[in-house]
């Protein structure tokens, strides 16, 4: 009888402690993993007109800026200027007149790039679409971040014209990269300071993050602990991740991505201390008290030559103009714009 009771009493206690990892596990889904809308898992369409001529542009300005220009940072600090430059002409002969916003390291100046779109009725609230320019490591900067600046420019030269109801603004960030990453001289932390001084209303921010590796096959994707029991194994999507306090940006934008996009998509609204989450430029927009997310490619949770050998050859800009188109679709549901 004593044993019965004790085996009772066991089976009890580990009942109680299965309903507390479930309610547990169903907590940490509904919060951070659950996104609306479904992941496309058919087979890729071919590419319109449209989308071919982009992924002939996106091609053109990732070499110019990994290739002909190559290295771009404090290191190579000529090189940075260069790209700063190419950036500034594409946007104006796009039609743009650039803001620089300019300081100052060492005697040596540093630049971001900013272009906007005035809204109408609702003119004071802001969408940023920003990526960096810059790259460390000593790589040439394909993936990271070429392929988001390029995406940037694209997205900048598709609203020329057009007549949002919020403004829209497409920035170019210097200095993301190592040493200055996360720092008092991060450029996208210099602007959103600049930003929430001025009282702009930044209702949400999109950081193109790494955006042209991709891979079909198995076990090709990895993840911070645990996060591997709820995400497909294979490189094949885009990722959309935010912190917790921007996740209804971020399932706003997934179910917008969702509805329109023929491309893989997950969602992941994470803590700021899980491993790779504050891995770029939205982390200076959360400081400041602003919505963002990164989109990407997951960079070194995918792509083995992440920090060593990021060359053109390496992107797939068929799949990378297929993002692109997805996110300007994105854009344009946020800005309020049809079609």
């Amino acid at each position: 009888m004593k044993l019965n009771l004790l085996n009772g009493a066991a089976l009890k206690r580990l009942a109680i402690l299965a309903i507390i990892i479930t309610s547990i596990s169903i907590f940490v889904w509904s919060l951070m993993v659950w996104m609306p809308g479904e992941s496309y898992r058919q087979n890729l369409s071919p590419l319109s007109s449209i989308e071919i001529k982009l992924k002939d542009r996106l091609k053109s300005d990732v070499e110019t800026l990994a290739v002909k220009i190559g290295r771009r940072n404090f290191d190579s600090y000529q090189n940075l200027v260069a790209a700063k430059d190419f950036l500034t002409k594409e946007l104006e002969q796009a039609g743009y007149k650039v803001r620089e916003q300019q300081y100052t390291i060492e005697a040596k100046t540093f630049n971001n790039l900013e272009v906007e779109i005035p809204g109408s009725s609702r003119a004071d609230e802001i969408l940023v679409i920003g990526g960096h320019y810059d790259r460390a490591f000593n790589t040439l900067g394909a993936n990271d971040n070429a392929t988001g600046a390029a995406a940037v420019l694209a997205l900048a030269r598709e609203f020329v014209g057009t007549k949002p109801l919020r403004t829209l603004r497409f920035v170019e960030f210097t200095n993301q990269a190592p040493p200055y990453f996360q720092t008092e001289n991060m450029g996208s932390l210099i602007y959103a300071r600049a930003a929430k001084q001025r009282g702009d209303k930044i209702v949400g921010m999109f950081s193109l993050e790494k955006l042209g590796y991709f891979s079909d096959k198995a076990t090709t994707q990895k993840y911070p602990p645990l996060l591997s029991f709820f995400y497909p194994n294979q490189g094949n999507f885009i990722g959309f991740i935010s912190n917790i306090d921007s996740r209804e940006l971020l399932r706003n934008t997934m179910r917008s991505f969702r509805a329109q996009a023929k491309f893989p998509s997950e969602g992941a609204a994470l803590p700021s201390s899980i491993q790779g989450d504050v891995w770029s430029d939205r982390w200076s927009f959360w400081q400041q008290g602003y919505q963002a997310l990164m989109i990407t490619d997951t960079a070194s949770f995918r792509y083995p030559d992440d920090r060593t050998a990021d060359t053109v050859d390496k992107i797939d800009f068929e799949k990378l103009a297929r993002v692109t188109t997805g996110i300007s679709k994105v854009i344009r549901d946020f800005v309020g714009l049809d079609g």
